[in-house]
């Protein structure tokens, strides 16, 4: 391995100093054909390799594309749930929507470094959903269910069937409750996954028992078992492996992730936790003990010497096909010879009479390899197929027409060639055409027709495609079948979809307004004419004019809005209650909102929701004459929700700081992490401490340690954040919370707070807490997680100058947002607070 990597690395500096640029993309100015190199490197070997996580991100990217790339090895990343929980950096969407984005940020990730993608988590909304920071397996397990947790990554395990298998993390208490929980899974999923006894109606599904090799846990030095260096060179996709895994990981944008590194060695280092074969003091390589090709498998059927022959034959070839690279014609030509004795092979074993557990196993990684072989085939022919959907956005009922290009840029004619459209039961695909034979250099079109039923399912953002392309042809009289998604994303919308604003609504029962508007936002997503009839839909005792609107369309994507006056009673009481709008299309109810979600990164996908406006009723005293200026971070809407209760927010936008006169304003407030997203905050800083410093006031909502927070200059006195963050958060949105100075006027003006505003509260209580504060900090409030030592950095205090500053840790925007009373009141109180 050493003199791998000084070889290596010798070859990189020679590119250096031949000055050969290596572009982000990957690809160096004379490009290599990637597309076929990919293909070809996975016929090196036959192991699996698994590596799971809890989040998106969680994949241990340089070595993930070491294992696929670098070695050919088929590799996964299974993920317990979609990211739902964390905060979005490129956008607004939270919740379900940021998990979408995640999801689909993972999944063009693997494409990078060439790694099938599973999820436990199966649709919005799902048990395994990620609820925010967690302390403990216990309360993680809780939430998300324990039995569907491990039922799923069962089956996930016996479908997939990896020789290997690693967490990317530890069960230790300095990691996130959710990195623990699927630790704890995986390694008891190592002797269940194998036990027949363990959710048996799985294997009456049709899966099997399977037993995972080894198991390895990520180590240091000096724990490890087995080491191994990543940081080589590949003039394949002109950088190392290290580089490769972090462009896969720029494009987790939503997290701001990826970053650029240079060429240098990376050591993994391995423990091998369990195994099947005995754990040893050191390995040679994490592979020892497990068959890594078809010529070592044959030393396991030796008792079945012409099976045992052709096995080596097949890797011989195999390997044949790989040393013809770049030759694309050549391994074109040899791959369907290949092929067929592939198949050839697998009958051999099927008629065989080797025990039923070799057997299973050797016709799945034959089977693997077949799908590798179709696959370079495809690759090597220069076959190309496009599924273009005319109209993506289908509706119940309706239709749209497909067209299937095939081109043949090779040498090699394609013939019998039969192209079918797969979309799901009952539903009606027509074809006009059909090509017989695609000569090199020609091009066949097929046309069809798609009928959506009435009773089709909508759109889920975590189903596979509904339709896609299935294309069968004979080259050198070898049959390959080959699947084909359509370049767009194709979704069963409703016809009219809706949308109401304000989504959330605050009725302040210590000022209840006579009268409020809602609009509601009609999209046609019928292609054509449509005729329909909104109307909303409010609580008993409320009224709402006008009753309903007809509305219609012209065309589709058209929008129209109608806006409706509802009246509350003059009585509201304090409570949840929701305004429900609803369109009658072709005599059927239609409620549901559409939020269409298009990043250049992972293209257009779907959100499909019960439309509603979802309101809150409580008091909530303010001033409003006080002028409050907001520096928004992009990572918050709390400023929006307080002009919608009727506070003078005014926003300060990038440039405003350095230009307005902050003496105007009674408070500022800095949204989450602003110092993070605003260059204009930090160059800016000092003037906001004279503001404070000549009388007025600020409040600071949390930063993370790292985002250009300076402990003695940021603030006005010493304030350091708390590091490891882990260690420094109440994840108990329940905890018990003690006011330290219950008379304090933060606690009484203008809103009274009492025990009732700290319940209801959502995720969690608090995150990066203050670890430090100078004297002239003081703290307002005490709270902790179960069975640990209590924070009281949660609201810190100080008097500066002739004004006062305002730091808090409690997450006020999760409150504020989704109407929280608590996080209303006592926020307010803190932006009215006038150091008296």
């Amino acid at each position: 391995m050493r003199k791998k990597w000084f070889s290596c690395l010798a070859s990189f500096l020679l590119l250096v100093s031949l000055m050969v640029p290596i572009q982000a993309n990957g690809k160096e100015k004379d490009q290599k054909p990637v597309e076929l190199w990919g293909a070809l490197k996975p016929l090196d070997t036959i192991v699996s390799f698994m590596n799971t996580g809890a989040h998106p991100d969680d994949e241990r990217s340089d070595m993930l594309a070491y294992l696929s790339r670098g070695r050919g090895v088929r590799t996964a990343s299974l993920l317990a749930n979609r990211g739902e929980g964390g905060q979005n950096e490129i956008g607004n969407e939270l919740g379900n929507a940021l998990g979408i984005i995640r999801s689909r940020e993972l999944m063009e990730a693997a494409k990078i470094t060439g790694v099938q993608v599973f999820h436990l988590s199966q649709k919005p909304d799902d048990e395994i959903y990620d609820f925010g920071f967690s302390k403990s397996v216990e309360e993680t397990l809780t939430k998300w269910g324990e039995d569907v947790a491990y039922e799923r990554l069962i089956r996930i395990i016996r479908t997939y069937r990896p020789d290997i298998i690693m967490p990317s993390f530890l069960n230790v208490n300095t990691e996130h409750g959710h990195h623990r929980t699927v630790n704890v899974l995986t390694l008891r999923a190592f002797k269940d996954a194998a036990d027949p006894k363990v959710f048996p109606e799985q294997l009456k599904e049709g899966l099997s028992p399977w037993q995972i090799k080894k198991l390895y846990l990520p180590a240091s030095d000096s724990s490890a078992t087995t080491s191994f260096e990543i940081g080589m060179y590949d003039d394949i996709y002109g950088m190392t492996y290290p580089q490769l895994g972090e462009e896969s990981r720029f494009l987790h944008k939503s997290q701001g992730m990826g970053k650029k590194i240079p060429a240098e060695p990376r050591t993994i280092h391995l423990n091998l936790a369990k195994s099947v074969m005995g754990i040893p003091v050191k390995e040679s390589s994490m592979f020892d003990s497990i068959p890594y090709n078809f010529k070592e498998y044959a030393a396991n059927v030796s008792n079945e010497p012409k099976i045992s022959t052709e096995l080596k034959k097949l890797q011989n070839e195999l390997e044949q096909l790989i040393s013809l690279y770049p030759n694309d014609d050549k391994i074109a030509d040899l791959t369907y010879d290949v092929l067929q004795h592939e198949r050839q092979v697998a009958k051999m074993v099927k008629a065989s009479n080797m025990d039923k557990t070799t057997k299973e196993d050797l016709l799945f990684r034959l089977s693997i390899k077949e799908q590798q072989l179709t696959k370079l085939s495809e690759v090597a022919s220069k076959v190309k197929v496009e599924t273009d959907v005319e109209n993506p956005t289908l509706v119940r009922n309706g239709s749209t027409k497909v067209k299937v290009t095939i081109s043949n840029n090779g040498k090699k004619a394609l013939q019998h060639v039969n192209v079918n459209l797969s979309a799901p039961e009952q539903w009606k695909v027509t074809r006009k055409d059909q090509a017989k034979t695609v000569k090199p250099g020609e091009r066949a079109v097929i046309h069809f027709t798609v009928h959506v039923p009435k009773n089709a399912s909508y759109y889920q953002p975590y189903d596979p495609p509904v339709i896609h392309s299935k294309v069968t042809y004979d080259v050198k009289r070898t049959k390959t079948t080959h699947q084909f998604e359509p370049k767009q994303t194709v979704a069963v919308l409703p016809e009219v979809s809706l949308q109401s604003d304000p989504e959330s609504l605050v009725v302040n029962t210590a000022d209840v307004k006579e009268k409020m508007e809602v609009s509601v936002k009609a999209k046609n997503y019928q292609k054509g004419p449509l005729h329909s009839v909104l109307s909303l839909k409010v609580p008993r005792n409320w009224k709402v004019t006008p009753s309903a609107v007809p509305v219609s369309f012209t065309k589709q994507n058209e929008e129209k809005t109608v806006t409706f006056t509802v009246k509350p009673p003059k009585d509201v009481k304090e409570g949840n209650f929701t305004f429900d709008p609803f369109a009658v299309v072709h005599q059927r109810m239609v409620n549901t909102a559409v939020q269409v979600i298009h990043y250049d990164h992972i293209g257009t996908f779907y959100y499909l929701y019960d439309a509603k406006t979802k309101g809150v009723s409580f008091p909530l005293a303010f001033n409003k004459n006080l002028k409050i200026g907001y520096v928004e971070s992009g990572f918050d809407n709390v400023a929006d929700e307080l002009r919608r209760v009727g506070m003078n927010i005014a926003s300060l936008t990038e440039g405003q700081l350095e230009t307005t006169d902050l003496s105007q304003f009674d408070t500022i407030v800095l949204g989450i992490r602003a110092y993070l997203s605003r260059e204009d905050l930090l160059a800016n800083n000092q003037k906001l401490l004279d503001y404070v410093k000549n009388g007025g006031h600020l409040v600071v909502q949390y930063n993370k340690p790292e985002d250009h927070w300076d402990a003695d200059s940021t603030a006005p006195y010493k304030l350091v954040i708390g590091s490891p963050s882990i260690q420094w958060r109440v994840t108990d949105e329940q905890a018990n919370v003690t006011v330290l100075k219950p008379e304090h006027a933060l606690f009484n003006t203008p809103n009274k707070i009492t025990d009732k505003d700290w319940d209801n509260w959502i995720q969690e209580r608090g995150l990066y807490y203050p670890s430090e504060w100078s004297d002239q900090f003081e703290p307002l409030v005490r709270m902790a997680d179960p069975n640990e030592k209590p924070f009281d950095g949660g609201i810190l205090l100080a008097h500066y100058g002739k004004g006062t500053y305002i730091y808090s840790s409690l997450v006020w925007y999760r409150q504020i947002q989704n109407q929280v009373p608590g996080g209303y009141r006592i926020f307010t109180n803190l932006m009215d607070y006038n150091g008296e």
